[in-house]
């Protein structure tokens, strides 16, 4: 009697199934005759692959399942048909990195075992289609590598913003609760400060993390880089010499430049994480991360208690609500270098954010000394 089997083989056998899917309602969608006899090949080409997992099932003993297009790609067909195929096309085109990333991981986890030799053969198949589909989206590099970072100077404007914000509402919130009580403001300086103290500690801790994380990830994704350099040199060859048509270069010194560079496979490994997934010299840390992003959130929670240090007297109070609400206008314009805006408007949206903190966070403070 045949056994289950592998869950893992099972996945690639659907992958494989919705792919051929989704290539034909491509091709079905789509205008152009040449794209539409493309995305037909692909559609055959995937389904040869549901043949290969089928064989490859039949051969180890175990039960080959019916094969059954998933809720998720008739949805996804149903999308391109309702706003056009080129809404699948990237979708599409993730799946095709995946399928990529998913056959190198089990080649590389038994590169002899039952599937090894159908993994790689898939892979490199995949990658061929993941090219092809990234030429007709107008994308560059590989949809299965992952490199996008922060800056330096946007660490430091959220870094500000959220301890600005967060401390402001926590002292707006203590201000309702002491005037309720009719106490001092000694209470409102000492959770000002120990709010900044816990914002600070709170972002730094979270900016080593998020850095340190990327880190990771470009370090994975260079060691995937590295062993389809390894496995797949033909294909790596070949483009490699597209990145070089893409600048100019002539079709022909660009092949013989791209096969002069993957003859060092180090060489070659610099010059695709380079050009290809866009990953430069490591200009940060993730302690260089943690400080950074801890001292901007101290600057910026300081700012509301400032004026608190020197008397808890009602203008001192009105000299912080000014400064929090200038500094978040200013927070705000600053905001709008990274996020394209106006500046006013983003800077007038920041202060209608800390407006609004200042009197959720009063009358918050406010109720709960009520129901105490």
């Amino acid at each position: 009697m045949p056994s289950p089997a592998p869950k893992l083989w099972l996945h690639h056998l659907a992958d494989e199934a919705d792919a051929a899917f989704l290539y034909k309602e491509l091709a079905r969608g789509e205008p152009d005759p040449k794209r539409a006899a493309l995305y037909t090949r692909l559609s055959e080409v995937e389904h040869r692959h549901v043949a290969a997992w089928q064989r490859l099932l039949t051969e180890n003993g175990h039960r080959v399942p019916a094969v059954r297009v998933s809720a998720k790609a008739r949805t996804m067909a149903w999308v391109a048909r309702t706003f056009g195929p080129q809404w699948l096309l990237p979708m599409l085109l993730e799946e095709e990195g995946q399928e990529v990333k998913g056959y190198l991981q089990l080649y590389k986890s038994a590169p002899d075992g039952a599937a090894g030799p159908t993994a790689l053969r898939l892979a490199r198949e995949s990658k061929e289609h993941a090219t092809t589909l990234s030429k007709i989206a107008g994308t560059e590099g590989e949809p299965w590598h992952k490199t996008q970072a922060g800056g330096f100077l946007r660490n430091v404007v959220y870094g500000f913003n959220d301890g600005l914000t967060a401390n402001f509402g926590l002292l707006a919130g203590m201000v309702g609760a002491a005037e309720s009580m009719g106490t001092a403001g000694h209470a409102v300086v000492v959770a000002g400060l120990a709010g900044m103290v816990a914002d600070a500690l709170s972002m730094g801790s979270s900016g080593y993390l998020a850095a340190k994380s990327e880190r990771e990830v470009y370090e994975h994704e260079i060691a995937m880089e590295r062993e389809e350099i390894r496995l797949m040199p033909e294909l790596e060859t070949e483009e490699l010499s597209l990145l070089y048509q893409a600048k100019g270069i002539p079709e022909d010194q660009s092949d013989e430049l791209a096969r002069q560079v993957m003859s060092d496979p180090e060489k070659a490994l610099e010059e695709k994480v380079r050009e290809e997934l866009k990953i430069g010299d490591a200009t940060s840390t993730p302690f260089r991360e943690a400080w950074v992003t801890g001292l901007a959130t101290a600057i910026g929670a300081f700012i509301p208690v400032a004026p608190l240090l020197i008397s808890t007297e009602p203008w001192a109070l009105y000299t912080s609500f000014t400064l929090a609400m200038l500094s978040h206008f200013g927070v705000g314009a600053a905001r709008s270098f990274f996020t394209g805006r106006g500046v006013a408007r983003s800077g007038v949206d920041m202060l209608v954010v800390g407006f609004g903190v200042a009197v959720v966070g009063y009358f918050v403070g406010d109720w709960i000394v009520t129901l105490l």
